[in-house]
């Protein structure tokens, strides 16, 4: 049980989300820029086809949070995948993916800062956009160091903002498609399979290549499970959120997807640049297209952002917790929030927005490509986690009440899959940087996660022999 000591010092977290907050990020949480901005990337890249590319990441997402689910539900804590994998793999390997995962939502900071400050600089070019990135991570910060319940209320209407929007581009979309706006045409389904050169103009192999594209727009579905365990009945909020994880992908992407496809041509050369909500909502003459999707990706990069400092700093303090980061980033508010791991986050996070400004050309690229193959690493020890601890959970008579689906047939299944993935990233010229760089780190993190097991390892085997 996660409760917090009279001195402050105890360095357990509050169980301050209530059951709203946790169902809101549950629905909301793998919303973000991405969708609204750079679905216009993968549609351009593959044409109609891209939606299949969309299909195929929500199943193994899908697949993934199930197998997350099963032992989070038995087992719920604050460090989730990482946590597991410690317990399955060796400490070595909650090291590295723990790490790892940390370092991604570190990046993710500047990335939606930059993006916030873009949005703004447009609006009033006064101001320079660093200067915005900055202002918009320290408020967002400041929002995590207050107790986790305020964190969760700011992110429960921040969700609601972009779950309303979503429903409303759906809606219209679908309206205008069906002809039931006077003075309203678009093209509908036709652009899909008639015009243009068809569903699929540059063949499947596009379509492959948008995969891994589109697969990093949904991580974030699993911090569910690091949120949860702040709740007051974890088990029973990971197990409706990931029961839940379907109708989500399949009404905030694949819905919303299809309806741009249906209504902007693939080939449109300002897809890519204005973005897909964007365009699409200038070819069904909504007036304020670009005003109204600016405000709608503010929303959108200030609630990634702010999850981006809550998800970096809960990591940072389960490593501290299990002597896998410095001893004092374990430590917590008198409200139960680990502010010390909040800060480093928040410090790092904020640099590297002001790097990409003042650094020489090319170190925020490096920084990024770093980060590139994490999303499927994480996928890759969830998926041999749940693998190896059913069998520690049925040894040990734990009730298994939340299961993956057709085991151990389906995980091998998933684990073949990311595999092959990762091999097409590695054999195509545009992600071959990325996931060099971001294996090339993994091993230099596992070789020090080793060095650290070991270093722990030792007074035990001398109390042993003792």
């Amino acid at each position: 049980m996660n409760t917090v000591g009279s001195d402050g010092s105890s360095g357990n977290l509050a169980q301050g989300f209530k059951p709203r907050h946790v169902t809101m990020l549950s629905i909301a949480g793998i919303i973000g820029a991405g969708l609204f901005v750079g679905s216009g990337h993968a549609i351009a890249a593959a044409g109609p086809a891209a939606i299949l590319a969309y299909i195929a990441s929500g199943i193994l997402v899908v697949l993934v949070m199930r197998m997350l689910g099963e032992m989070a539900v038995a087992n719920p804590d604050t460090g989730s995948f990482s946590t597991y994998a410690d317990q399955a793999i060796g400490r070595w390997a909650g090291f590295t993916i723990g790490w790892l995962y940390w370092w991604f939502w570190v990046l993710v900071i500047p990335i939606e800062a930059l993006a916030a400050g873009h949005v703004l600089n447009n609006w009033f070019p006064q101001i320079d956009t660093w200067l915005y990135a900055l202002i918009s991570v320290i408020a967002l910060a400041a929002t995590n160091l207050f107790s986790v319940s305020k964190y969760g209320e700011f992110e429960f209407w921040f969700a609601m903002f972009k779950v309303a929007a979503i429903i409303a581009f759906i809606s219209l979309g679908l309206v205008m498609l069906m002809g039931w706006v006077p003075d309203r045409e678009v093209s509908g389904l036709s652009t899909l399979v008639n015009e243009h050169g068809g569903f699929a103009p540059k063949g499947m192999a596009a379509v492959v290549g948008a995969f891994i594209t589109v697969m990093f727009s949904f991580i974030g579905t699993e911090a569910v499970t690091i949120a949860a365990a702040e709740s007051s009945n974890p088990a029973r909020n990971i197990a409706r959120a990931t029961r839940s994880v379907i109708w989500r992908i399949s009404v905030f992407y694949l819905l919303s997807i299809f309806v741009i496809i249906s209504v902007v041509p693939w080939n449109d050369p300002l897809l890519p640049v204005q973005g897909s909500y964007q365009r699409a909502l200038e070819l069904m003459n909504v007036p304020y297209a670009k005003f109204l999707v600016d405000v709608v990706v503010l929303v959108a990069v200030a609630s990634c952002m702010n999850s981006s400092i809550y998800i970096a700093s809960r990591m940072l303090f389960s490593l501290a917790r299990r002597s896998e980061a410095p001893a004092f980033l374990k430590m917590t508010s008198p409200v139960g929030v680990p502010r010390a791991a909040v800060i480093a986050s928040t410090l790092i996070g904020a640099g590297i927005a002001v790097l990409n400004f003042f650094a020489p050309a090319g170190v925020f690229d490096f920084l990024l490509a770093s980060s590139g193959a994490i999303a499927l690493l994480v996928y890759l020890v969830i998926a041999i986690s749940q693998l190896r601890m059913r069998s520690k959970l049925q040894r040990n008579n734990t009730e298994i009440v939340f299961r993956m689906w057709l085991f151990p047939w389906l995980t091998y299944l998933v684990i073949a899959f990311i595999v092959c993935a990762l091999g097409v990233m590695l054999v195509t010229p545009e992600h071959r940087a990325e996931i060099t760089t971001t294996v090339s780190l993994a091993i230099v993190i596992s070789f020090l996660g080793i060095i650290t097991a070991r270093r722990h390892a030792r007074p035990v085997r001398a109390t042993a022999l003792g």
